[in-house]
């Protein structure tokens, strides 16, 4: 099982730098359930709206005639805040306490340079787009910000962190839903909650994302069941019956009708057990993503998009990009930095060929950030501190222009010369991908409209 102890951030930074993060073999990555889990599966959803209702709401849509097309997104959260200046917008003209420890390299897009440790996202440039000009200024050392494309979710620290405002993933949940009845909606892969995932806000725990990583044994059956024994209808109701009154006080099991029996064929159909079984895939996948945290989870992240989740989140490690000095957890660039770069290259540029041959990268659009960049000037300690004047992000798939690098920093990388790209520009952009509305609103607590998208959003114009 994948551990992870709950320490503040400033606590965590005085630890040595020992973790590597590695992935344990998949087996030890889930355990065993709740009957409750179970019992939920049929009957209060995965991501959204309950699996019945979820079929209703798709028949009403494919009886109007509206479009179901396929789209999703999955988002590499690289927890932390991963350096601009050492990853996608090098300074090689610069002082070397500014440019850092890396040579850079030539890209497939003339004049464009990244670090020595990415080539196969430089051999794949072509295919991606940089952002090299986002606005993190509103962000703060937690997923808040970015993750719900929002200048006003912010980390307040007095309760009400995010404002009420729900992830883009959220969004997703709730006015998407999943792309195949029975599949989760929106799957986060990380394994701390509070540091990497932001969830719902006042949208509601009904669009809050699954925990990914805890999921797959809990679709074996509860204890008592068989699948010959749930065959029979009789039997099926009578123990779903029996585990509603002892557990489950809603009485969601009562009347069934069509779709509610539908639900639990889609439960007892296999399709999510499946698709959260990553042993399926052949020995040679897994060596293609890598044998480590972010790659494994970018293979499950494929397989869940496959099946029909709408909205993915991979996040390798809590923090593992915070990169102060050699003297914290996760290191200085040097030290820290340079062992993650090639399982990140690996993992985005295989996804992106795996995706592409599977005919789901038009579909599939694939974001890779985090909250912020890293200071321009090296720390003592060979790292670099918390940046938010600006940040780089890659964006791939999703039928989307690439091969381009959208806006530019100063020659130092302290700030935005040019093409500011906000949050909401970003939610605009993902919003629009997944056929979301962006005139889309919902109601807060005290019943007033809140529309999905924020001070004056727009979907980024280059992108296509």
């Amino acid at each position: 099982m994948l551990h992870r102890t709950v320490t503040p951030h400033d606590a965590a930074h005085s630890v040595a730098l020992r973790q590597n993060p590695m992935l344990p073999p998949i087996r030890d990555l889930i355990r065993v359930g709740s009957r409750r889990w179970f019992l939920q599966m049929g009957t209060a959803g995965l991501a959204g709206l309950s699996l019945p209702d979820l079929l209703r709401v798709q028949a009403a849509t494919a009886a109007a005639g509206k479009s179901n097309d396929k789209k999703s997104v999955i988002l590499f959260w690289l927890s932390g805040g991963p350096s601009h200046l050492d990853m996608w917008d090098p300074k090689p003209e610069a002082p070397r306490e500014i440019r850092g420890p890396y040579s850079t390299i030539g890209t497939r897009l003339p004049g464009v340079r990244f670090s020595e440790h990415l080539p196969l996202q430089a051999q794949m440039a072509d295919k991606l787009s940089v952002i090299r000009s986002v606005d993190c200024s509103s962000s703060n050392h937690t997923p808040i910000t970015m993750q719900a494309g929002n200048s006003l979710a912010r980390r307040t620290n007095d309760g009400r962190d995010g404002g009420g405002y729900p992830s883009m993933g959220s969004v997703a949940a709730k006015y998407r839903g999943p792309n195949v009845p029975g599949m989760p909606g929106f799957v986060s892969l990380a394994e701390s909650w509070t540091s990497d995932v932001w969830e719902a806000g006042e949208l509601g725990r009904d669009y809050a994302p699954v925990k990914g990583l805890e999921v797959a044994d809990k679709l074996t059956m509860p204890e008592g069941l068989t699948l010959e024994r749930l065959q029979d209808r009789q039997t099926l109701r009578r123990r779903f019956d029996d585990f509603s009154r002892k557990i489950n006080d809603r009485g969601a099991l009562a009347d069934l009708d069509r779709h509610q029996q539908s639900a639990y064929d889609m439960v007892l159909s296999g399709k999510v057990r499946e698709a959260f079984d990553i042993a399926r895939e052949p020995a040679a996948m897994h060596d293609a993503y890598g044998h480590n945290s972010v790659g494994q989870k970018a293979l499950l992240a494929r397989r869940l998009v496959e099946a029909g989740t709408s909205f993915v989140l991979v996040s390798g490690a809590w923090g593992y990009f915070d990169h102060h000095g050699d003297e914290v957890k996760w290191g200085g660039i040097e030290k820290g930095l340079t062992p993650l770069l090639p399982t990140i290259d690996r993992a985005l540029t295989t996804l992106i060929t795996d995706l592409e041959t599977r005919g789901l990268l038009d579909s599939t659009l694939i974001l890779m950030m985090g909250e912020f960049g890293r200071s321009p000037v090296m720390t003592q300690t060979a790292g670099r501190g918390h940046w938010t004047n600006v940040m780089s992000m890659l964006v791939a798939g999703g039928g989307l222009r690439h091969g381009q690098v959208i806006g530019s920093t100063d020659d130092k990388g302290y700030g935005i010369a040019s093409r500011r790209i906000t949050p909401e520009d970003l939610a605009a952009t993902t919003f629009r991908h997944l056929g979301i509305p962006l005139d889309t609103h919902w109601t807060n607590p005290q019943g007033r409209p809140t529309a999905i998208v924020q001070n004056g959003g727009r979907p980024i114009r280059e992108l296509g």
